[in-house]
């Protein structure tokens, strides 16, 4: 046989036999040594839970917060911290909780730990201030990590402080703000700060977060719990505490407000 046609039939034939040699080359590896059954890397044990997740929804693993009308998940919070559960003074109005403003803070009666949060906010549309005085108001994971709430579609101020920031700790990636009285989101991942029985901190609280879909917070770790003036610092609390929203003196409305408790992944 010529040498060309030769190397052609050898070609073929190659080409044919193409999908087959991968299965018998894969169990070998380089240097000769025999690679373990892909059985060896596959985990069947413990399967994770089924979630129902229709489409613009709520998981139906999440706690849902307010819906439209029922504000019972809440509860008055006093500006010292102190449990008093008398009820809200904020109001519904058209499917929308809204602040009263010089009604106080309101929290959940239920404390959550590591998270996932979803709401919805809405500032005014036409704000009766600017910087930090339009339609300022706040997301206090634990009562004391605060996710900025702001109109900051065209509105300057400390970036540390606008729409998006981890008040005085992370400025916002990128500024994801819609115009005002446009309804926006903020989807959040919370991991709480973990203590050692000395009040050492042995890892701090992390917060990522999407606003209107855009992340805008990635995996940042705070330094403590949030001030106004002053450095953030770390003091030792329980492993699970409310969800605050705040009364800063604006009738910033908020919807669809639920919330999942999340467990850390165990290593494998």
């Amino acid at each position: 046989m010529p040498p060309i046609t030769r190397r052609v039939l050898l070609g073929a034939v190659a080409a044919a036999g193409v999908l087959a040699m991968p299965v018998a080359a894969a169990s070998v590896r380089a240097g000769g040594d025999v690679a373990p059954p892909p059985s060896a890397t596959e985990v069947w044990q413990p399967v994770p839970p089924k979630v129902d997740a229709p489409a613009g929804g709520v998981p139906s693993d999440a706690r849902v917060l307010f819906a439209g009308s029922d504000t019972d998940a809440w509860e008055h919070a006093e500006a010292s911290g102190t449990d008093d559960g008398r009820p809200i003074g904020w109001k519904v109005v058209d499917g929308a909780l809204v602040v009263t403003p010089g009604s106080g803070d309101i929290r959940t009666r239920e404390t959550y730990g590591d998270v996932q949060l979803h709401l919805e906010f809405r500032t005014l549309a036409q704000p009766a201030g600017e910087g930090q005085g339009a339609s300022n108001s706040g997301v206090f994971l634990m009562e004391r990590y605060e996710l900025q709430v702001l109109d900051s579609y065209r509105n300057a101020t400390y970036v540390n402080g606008q729409a998006g920031s981890v008040y005085k700790q992370h400025a916002p990636l990128v500024n994801a703000s819609r115009p005002p009285g446009e309804w926006q989101s903020y989807d959040v991942l919370f991991l709480a700060p973990r203590f050692a029985s000395d009040g050492r901190v042995l890892a701090p609280a992390r917060m990522t977060v999407f606003h209107n879909g855009v992340l805008v917070q990635h995996d940042v770790a705070l330094r403590g719990s949030t001030v106004y003036r002053g450095q953030p610092e770390y003091e030792a609390h329980a492993a699970r505490q409310p969800l605050r929203l705040q009364d800063h003196g604006d009738a910033v409305a908020f919807r669809n407000i639920w919330i999942r408790a999340i467990a850390r992944p165990v290593p494998q």
